[in-house]
């Protein structure tokens, strides 16, 4: 935590009264959407949040693989090192979401969001890092199954939210691009 005491420029001109504010500096992450698109599945990650400890649901959310980015280090191969950690998937291709800041208020986080097209058949178990005390339980969802939680304000996260909406946008597209060859021999 960082505490700043500061003046900034205002929109009518001068500047403001001497402002204390703090910042968790907390840095980067990343956070990967698994699509399986001949399947029309999602890879989702289920795990205990403090954060979400007072919420209504309890405080095991479901998420997007995710993970934070070290100094020096390339948000996309964090990325595949967290989806290896968390799923145990190997992906070449990450189609880049969109970067945001999670919280600009009083935290310097900024997430790297993207999307990892994969086959999610048969996939799915109990994974992370025993020296993190991660105890990450991974499953595959339906479309139809993730849009249903949606809407029963089971998926609160915005990472998740994000890649959601991100994913609506462009399924049919990414559907239509890896859709099985209809090969008819005669």
């Amino acid at each position: 935590m960082l505490r700043y005491s500061l003046r900034h420029r205002l929109f009518d001109g001068g500047w403001s009264r001497l402002l204390k504010r703090e910042l968790f500096q907390r840095g980067d992450a990343v956070g990967v959407l698994l699509y399986d698109p001949q399947n029309d599945t999602l890879g989702l990650v289920e795990q205990f949040r403090i954060g979400a400890l007072q919420h209504a649901e309890g405080p095991w959310q479901y998420e997007v693989v995710a993970g934070m980015v070290d100094a020096a280090e390339d948000p996309a191969e964090v990325a595949r090192r967290e989806l290896q950690e968390e799923a145990g998937i190997d992906v070449e291709r990450l189609v880049p979401i969109c970067d945001y800041l999670v919280s600009a208020g009083g935290s310097d986080e900024k997430m790297y969001l993207y999307c990892a097209l994969t086959d999610l058949t048969a996939r799915g178990g109990v994974f992370g890092l025993p020296t993190e005390a991660e105890d990450i339980f991974f499953q595959v969802w339906s479309y139809t199954e993730v849009e249903a939680a949606f809407a029963a304000g089971q998926m609160n996260s915005a990472a998740m939210t994000i890649a959601w909406l991100w994913l609506q946008q462009n399924r049919a597209r990414l559907r239509a691009d890896h859709a099985p060859l209809d090969v008819n021999m005669t």
